[in-house]
């Protein structure tokens, strides 16, 4: 949502496009602690009950910002509101999951996913009409609104037995031989454990880089719409629709591809990804062009999702630190490319800087995600022959 606010909350509390900026960026590095954080601390209560005080959380957060007279006020209100967000998809991803067969895991991630790839496609353009007609505060008041609307549908409708671990036996996962077993994701120490293997620490890094490169150009993409394409203000909210309906089309396309061959889903996305940041950056001042690859950004951008998600707790089999531990990644990514985006505008580079800096590092994120699919067929033993 602020993505889209950020020129008017920066003229509002009076600071630079850099500080707004760190409104992103703090509240993605507050995601990437509150995400470990948070898990470990709940590791042995009831999911349902966490979900519940996650979203809590969320409200009082979203409520501080609205009413935040100077800009640190509004900054510890994002931290608030982001401490519950990486255990919030970590935790409910493992929700989504345990209600299918494993050979629809990566769709069931992608239809929880599904809420906030279709939140861009309504609320964020929703939410930028809202400012832009009566202040950026209505937005965070509007969304503390829907955060209670949320909190009392997960109180009524998410059912309890979905909150438990799976028990032994049930649930076979598909990486290293491992199954989600009862007791797996409930005590601290074997959480911990999970994060011995390599290809965790790969998929957790590629998941940075990626979003990172995504996120970091997403950004700033305000600014380069208004002064490098020629749009107004006023065309925010239909562009964010845009950028939202690519969002949800790569969420649920990705989750399809994962669970067909997933490793091969991901290295396509990231490759398609670098290619649109680059060709963005490069054709930023054309506006068909740019509307077109807006979409493409949020196709190939969140087509990943699904895939890093169920791949790094397979591998871990499937303790719920290891599922934060990604939302925390994606944070982590989503701070350093926002935090990238701001210094190449500060340094004077312009406004289509970003989408380069972020080209970068996807086409990091491929590499590693590459070498980390090559390592994993290499260690997959061969069919015996008849």
């Amino acid at each position: 949502m602020i993505a889209g606010l950020l020129p008017q909350v920066g003229r509002g509390l009076d600071v630079s496009e850099a500080a707004a900026g760190r409104l992103i960026s703090g509240y993605a590095l507050a995601v990437a602690v509150g995400a470990i954080a948070l898990t470990a601390a709940t590791a042995r209560l009831h999911r349902k009950t966490v979900l519940i005080g996650l979203v809590a959380l969320f409200v009082a957060g979203n409520l501080l910002s609205a009413i935040a007279p100077t800009y640190p006020v509004m900054l510890l209100g994002r931290v608030v509101a982001a401490l519950c967000h990486g255990s919030f998809f970590g935790i409910g991803s493992l929700v989504a999951r345990r209600m299918v067969p494993p050979e629809r895991a990566s769709r069931a991630v992608a239809v929880m996913f599904a809420g906030l790839t279709v939140s861009n496609v309504l609320g964020v353009p929703f939410g930028a009409l809202v400012g832009e007609r009566w202040g950026w505060r209505a937005t965070f008041w509007a969304i503390t609104a829907i955060g209670v609307a949320a909190l009392l549908a997960i109180t009524a409708l998410v059912p309890s037995w979905a909150g438990t671990p799976m028990t032994s036996g049930s649930t076979q996962v598909t990486s290293c031989s491992t199954q989600l077993t009862s007791g797996s994701g409930d005590g601290l120490r074997p959480q911990l454990h999970a994060f011995g293997s390599r290809q965790v620490w790969l998929t957790l890094t590629a998941t940075a880089l990626g979003y990172g490169g995504m996120f970091g150009a997403f950004s700033y993409l305000a600014y380069t719409f208004t002064e490098v394409t020629g749009f107004s203000t006023t065309d925010l909210p239909w562009l964010l629709i845009v950028y939202g309906t690519g969002l949800v089309a790569g969420n649920m396309a990705g989750g399809r591809g994962a669970d067909r061959n997933r490793d091969a889903t991901l290295i396509v996305s990231l490759a398609g990804l670098t290619a649109t940041l680059t060709l963005f950056g490069l054709l930023a001042a054309s506006k068909p062009a740019a509307v077109t690859l807006l979409f493409l950004l949020g196709l190939s951008g969140f087509a990943s999702v699904p895939g890093m998600i169920t791949r790094v707790t397979d591998e871990a089999a499937g303790v719920p630190l290891a599922a934060s531990a990604n939302v925390s990644a994606s944070n982590i990514g989503n701070a350093l490319g926002a935090w990238l985006g701001g210094v190449t505008i500060s340094t004077g580079l312009g406004f289509t800087a970003p989408l380069y800096a972020g080209a970068a590092l996807t086409l990091t994120a491929l590499a590693v995600m590459t070498y980390a699919a090559r390592a994993t067929l290499q260690a997959t033993p061969e069919p015996e022959r008849a």
